[in-house]
């Protein structure tokens, strides 16, 4: 069994869509079982819809939610030990779910799972992994907003963490890795990219291929397997994409519905939109990944519908059952042990 705590008060509409998501998700996996986290006077009824769910699930009544728009200094002080998303994390910690699932305040949850499960040895600063549709099919691109800028070996450490999400949750033996820069030229960059780029060139890890420097473009042509960022320019390319699709998907409907003969040509090409639709809705690739830290913990799009909420329980899922955390502990050791300085009568 794949035991995932849930945030049931999450997210712009809480247990009304948090719930059926889950339902959704276990529909598709039987083998997952939920401890859920939610003010019981607003989750109970919602819960007893869903019978099979409920069946599978232990409910904890909690004191309170944390709000959207609650600083993370706020509601770390408030919601410390007795919020629904405290203890969501918190399951984690105590070995009672192997993830946490929440579509609360992104801010707010970092700051609680920084604070509750610590970062693992070896690494500085956590990261926020988003899953990128491509016209290969997906990629990782990391980091999309945990933290603003990084130096070098923060941005190798995110490059070996993204390596194991990939292959946790893409299966692929050996992922190739690129770093986002202004230009494909060794040249071009901010130096803390470029030295990146020379650490892992060195490296040489048999975990990960190191493709080179990618710029904005190969982000949707699906060029690498995982794009490597800081969190600002991480950040706004994330929403650029978002908005670019929202974009596309409102000139295609305003142009399908302006002439009759425009509306009859929908009607024949209708299988087609839909896949396209499909391909850009947002909530298929839902579920950012919290990489760094002593636990995983998954942040859905507050403002996702039930489907997106069960894809955001997939990708915990699949990071549980493929043991992310634990291939991400083995690169940093390998990596870091290279590093090391000889230990001898030399050095001594």
């Amino acid at each position: 069994m794949i035991r995932i705590s849930i945030d049931l008060m999450g997210g712009d509409f809480g247990p009304q869509v948090v719930i059926p998501g889950a339902a959704k998700a276990l529909e598709r996996h039987p083998d997952i079982c939920f401890v859920m986290y939610g003010l019981k006077e607003q989750c109970e009824p919602v819960l007893d819809r869903f019978p099979k769910l409920k069946e599978k699930s232990v409910f904890h009544d909690c004191e309170l939610a944390v709000r959207m728009d609650e600083k993370p200094s706020q509601a770390l002080r408030r919601g410390r030990y007795v919020s629904t998303m405290w203890r969501t994390i918190e399951a984690v910690k105590t070995k009672e779910a192997d993830v946490a699932i929440s579509a609360g305040n992104t801010g707010a949850l970092m700051a609680m799972a920084k604070f509750c499960l610590r970062t693992m040895a070896n690494i500085e600063r956590p990261a926020i992994a988003a899953i990128w549709p491509t016209l290969k099919g997906e990629s990782i691109v990391l980091d999309v907003g945990a933290t603003i800028g990084a130096d070098s070996q923060q941005l190798m450490d995110f490059a070996l963490m993204g390596g194991a999400m990939a292959r946790a949750l893409f299966e692929i033996e050996r992922p190739t890795i690129g770093l986002l820069n202004v230009g494909v030229e060794e040249i071009k960059g901010q130096e803390e990219v470029k030295e990146a780029g020379r650490l892992l060139r060195e490296a040489n890890i048999d975990s990960l291929e190191y493709y080179g420097f990618v710029e904005g473009n190969d982000l949707g042509k699906g060029t690498v397997d995982v794009v490597v960022t800081e969190g600002f320019s991480g950040n706004i390319a994330l929403k650029a994409a978002e908005g670019t699709a929202r974009q596309i998907g409102e000139y295609l409907r305003a142009a399908m519905s302006r002439t009759l003969l425009a509306r009859i040509g929908y009607f024949f090409a209708k299988g087609a939109f839909d896949m396209l639709r499909e391909k850009m809705d947002p909530s298929r690739v839902n579920g950012g990944v919290f990489l760094g830290l002593n636990g995983v913990v998954i942040k859905s799009h507050g403002g996702a519908n039930a489907e997106g909420i069960a894809a955001a329980i997939e990708v915990g899922y699949d990071m549980a059952k493929n043991g992310l955390n634990q291939k991400i502990e083995n690169d940093l050791q390998k990596y870091h042990a290279k590093r090391q300085p000889p230990i001898g009568p030399e050095a001594a």
